[in-house]
């Protein structure tokens, strides 16, 4: 699994923080997302699904 960010789409909603933590995090400046693991592991799978399904601006998917 691998996991692209377009930063021009994103508008900072945070739900991919809230769904996986140990993946996403917030640029403090503006929310933007911050990817911390492009390749997570299998165990952060279901996180990951959640953060894009729930991300109002698509600006999360799998590669």
């Amino acid at each position: 699994m691998r996991i692209e960010i377009d930063k021009d789409l994103c508008c900072g909603a945070g739900t991919c923080v809230l769904a996986a933590p140990a993946v996403f995090d917030q640029n403090d400046d503006d929310g933007t997302v911050i990817l911390l693991h492009a390749t997570p592991g299998a165990e952060q799978r279901a996180a990951v699904k959640a953060a894009v399904e729930r991300c109002p601006t698509a600006a999360i998917r799998f590669v």
